[in-house]
């Protein structure tokens, strides 16, 4: 069952009365079927649980605090798959022969709610619709894509594609607040379209909180799917200056930008990113959006504070090809002994750019026999979550032998990247 309990924390409400191996079957007569109901359910104050092998038992705590209870399962269930087949899906440009969990497409609005994943809601029940009403799921990150049904039904490759007006208006009547996203492909989805949907979004305001707007990603693994272009340098500036000047709309409308391009298209299209303040606190940094400006003000400000610099000593810094100018930069800033190496991604291609998509086996092939100083410096999102291995499973140890050097990852945080080009 997916909702036996593995293990408990230690000095948890818990601890004694139930033991590993136990099943949480209902909360104040509530049956707990995943994830949802129980974090849902077992929020208030005064509990009456049942396990099948503990019977019922009463708990005071206080409102919120958590039980301590680890599942089996996270979810408490089996996750929920995609049922589209998207024109863009980067899963189904990966090169086989990789670990089967990279193939495996989740659209679960349970994973959006709790870890921040992205849903395209075309496999949502009426039954889970009304559930995540009831419950009032809050915040949902969406995948919206196109609000015209007909574009959105090709987008996904799904004819359910075509009713998200209707689920949107339904989650926004429920006072449930959505982050959305919308990757915009070049000839499908951009110009008119892309306005159509900015518009029909920023009627849903302020239950749409904010919308990020991120380019397609086109690896060199498109045998047999839909031919599509990746963003010219001219098409990303034509899509930074359409986004932007409908954010301006709507900051005076609303009071919010609402719409925030990623910063791979500054990157893409040579544009200047915005500064701090036109983030508006950020709110979809795990989208790529302010990610390099966020950074840097972090960067400035420990330079600011910066009681001592230490002894100079060389280093180098890997990252993928759009950030390596950006890095150069603050090294340059910082006075630093530095060298910045943008490698290329030659195991997904060369129009990936990013740092987060780059593999061990590439970084090792760009960067053996290259000076790199003391230590190599490289960033945390390089790294899968959780796992500490790289795309191709390669981990940083693997790195450090291959080329004889010493690596520290680095957290997306500008104080800890000065830390380490100063050898903290």
């Amino acid at each position: 069952m997916y909702n036996t309990i593995a293990s408990l924390d230690p000095d948890c409400p818990l601890e004694g009365r139930v033991l590993p191996g136990d099943e949480l079957r209902y909360v104040n007569h509530h049956e707990i079927r995943d994830v949802l109901d129980y974090k849902y359910w077992t929020y208030e104050e005064k509990l009456l649980l049942e396990f099948r092998d503990a019977g019922k038992i009463r708990v005071s705590k206080e409102a919120g605090q958590d039980l301590g209870l680890n599942f089996e399962s996270y979810l408490m269930d089996r996750p929920t798959g995609c049922a589209n087949r998207c024109v863009f899906c980067f899963v189904d440009q990966l090169p086989r022969g990789m670990r089967s969990t990279l193939y495996f497409k989740d659209d679960d609005a349970r994973l959006s709610f709790l870890t921040g994943n992205y849903i395209t809601c075309t496999n949502l029940s009426k039954r889970e619709m009304d559930r995540i009403c009831d419950l009032r799921v809050s915040p949902l990150n969406i995948s919206v894509h196109a609000t015209d049904g007909a574009l959105r039904s090709r987008l996904l490759g799904n004819p359910r594609g075509a009713e998200i007006m209707d689920v949107l208006r339904r989650f926004s009547e429920a006072g449930i607040f959505m982050d959305c996203q919308i990757v915009t492909v070049p000839g499908w989805n951009d110009g008119a379209a892309l306005q159509k949907t900015m518009e029909d979004l920023a009627s849903f305001y302020p239950q749409a909180v904010s919308v990020s707007v991120v380019p397609v990603g086109l690896t060199r693994h498109r045998e047999g799917l839909t031919e599509l272009s990746p963003f010219t340098p001219e098409g990303a500036a034509a899509c930074v200056r359409q986004v932007e000047a409908f954010a301006e709309k709507c900051l005076a409308e609303y009071g919010s930008r609402i719409f925030f391009c990623s910063d791979e298209f500054y990157l893409k299209a040579g544009l200047p990113l915005p500064p701090d303040d036109y983030y508006e606190g950020y709110p979809q940094l795990e989208n790529g959006v302010g990610l390099l400006r966020l950074l840097e003000t972090e960067f400035d400000d420990a330079l600011r504070f910066e009681e001592y610099v230490m002894e100079n000593r060389p280093f180098s810094v890997a990252t993928g090809m759009a950030a390596a100018d950006f890095l150069r930069s603050l090294v340059k800033k910082a006075g630093a002994d530095g060298t910045v190496y943008g490698v290329p991604n030659d195991f997904l291609g060369h129009t990936i750019d990013v740092a987060g998509l780059l593999t061990g086996t590439d970084l090792i092939a760009h960067l053996r026999g290259k000076p790199l100083g003391e230590r190599l410096l490289l960033p945390r999102v390089m790294l899968r979550h959780g796992e500490g291995v790289f795309l191709d499973d390669l981990t940083p140890a693997d790195l450090e032998r291959e080329l004889n050097v010493p690596v520290r990852i680095v957290e997306n945080d500008g104080a800890d990247l000065l830390a380490a080009m100063r050898g903290e």
